[in-house]
């Protein structure tokens, strides 16, 4: 497993490990890499900054899942789901210059370890329509420019 797709499941565990246990970001980072000694520093920095991301822009995250996630309430969610798309909308608004087909391709890789299978044509079709969302809104601000 490459390094940044290691970083992107580390990142959606810290996330999930939040949601569950409603410890704040600082609670859940201290926690998370105490008992994982075995993670180099350029992946524990890269889940550490996706994990960031997604903490500081939760309402933003939020916002966009709801926004793409027709009929689909963010706390109905499953938890992995939920935390799988937090961390995928948060690179693709924090790290703009990673493709969101790779970002996407990452997640649900990722979703074939931990969510159920019929949890990968939701998160492929969320995570597609905010990345598409997203590319729109940056080529129409690029544009009024």
């Amino acid at each position: 497993m490459g390094t940044r797709r290691k970083s992107r499941e580390l990142a959606m565990q810290m996330l999930f490990q939040g949601d569950l246990g409603k410890q704040t970001p600082e609670q859940v980072e201290k926690l998370f890499w105490e008992s994982r000694d075995d993670v180099d520093d350029e992946t524990r920095g890269f889940a550490d900054d996706i994990h960031r991301t997604a903490a500081a822009r939760i309402d933003e995250v939020d916002k966009l899942i709801q926004a793409h996630s027709k009929n689909w309430r963010l706390e109905r969610m499953p938890v992995v789901d939920r935390s799988l798309l937090r961390a995928a909308t948060a690179e693709m608004l924090g790290f703009p210059k990673t493709p969101a087909a790779v970002i996407i391709n990452e997640t649900l890789e990722i979703a074939r370890a931990f969510a159920a299978p019929e949890s990968l044509q939701f998160l492929n079709g969320v995570l597609d329509a905010i990345g598409r969302d997203l590319l729109e809104q940056r080529l129409n601000g690029s544009a009024s420019r």
